[in-house]
């Protein structure tokens, strides 16, 4: 008989690997090279969560994945049309409230959202940026946040911690590309936060995909 390959050490290795190489294009400046490298290790993401998700909620993952991979499209791919993006990214964030009340997590009051919602839109407002994309960002980004936090409301087990960090890495991630997206005359703190947000982003997203593995042990 043929033996299979171990599909989980294997998918981390390439994704290492990948990591490792793109950040490496990115401090180099090499950037058409880094995209193409970020774009395969999401589609990698998501093809792992296709095939290894735990029956519980993997679906959850996998469509969270999809849409991951749909939104990427826009904002690294093609760089345009951005409001495509977030709007997606939107849908991932509710995906990921759905999960956390499938695994029993404790919710966040839904007016609490809404009045983080508000309050971070009134503020956009008051600042003189408004727009689509800013509004946006501003269902995105809190649900985001609400999220994260309700993540960390439960004892950190199994799935639950492997979920938890990999949210808090995304508020990380975003955290960069909100800084980066501002006009920034330090050099240094611009080169850091475009490379940083990668950084955070990708292992976000594999300890996301993990969180839902059969592979992995889910209470322990």
């Amino acid at each position: 008989m043929v033996k299979k390959l171990p599909v989980l050490p294997l998918f981390l290795i390439i994704e290492v690997v990948l990591y490792a190489a793109f950040l490496y294009c990115d401090v180099i400046g090499s950037f058409g090279c880094s995209t193409i490298l970020k774009y395969i290790s999401l589609l990698l993401c998501f093809a792992f969560s296709v095939d290894n998700h735990s029956a519980k909620d993997g679906g959850f993952v996998c469509l969270a994945l999809g849409l991951t991979a749909i939104a990427d499209f826009f904002l690294l791919v093609l760089n345009r049309w951005y409001e495509i993006g977030v709007a997606v990214f939107c849908l991932v964030q509710l995906i990921y409230a759905l999960r956390l009340r499938e695994m029993n997590e404790k919710a966040i009051p839904f007016w609490i959202r809404i009045i983080v919602g508000f309050g971070t839109l009134a503020g956009v407002i008051l600042s003189g940026l408004f727009n689509i994309l800013n509004l946006l960002v501003c269902i995105y980004f809190p649900q985001l946040c609400c999220n994260a936090i309700a993540s960390l409301l439960q004892p950190d087990t199994g799935n639950k911690r492997l979920f938890a960090i990999g949210l808090w890495l995304f508020v990380c991630c975003d955290i960069c590309v909100g800084i980066n997206n501002m006009p920034i005359s330090n050099q240094f703190l611009q080169t850091f936060v475009s490379v940083a947000m990668w950084a955070f982003y990708l292992p976000s997203q594999i300890l996301i995909v993990l969180s839902a593995s059969r592979r992995l042990p889910m209470n322990g």
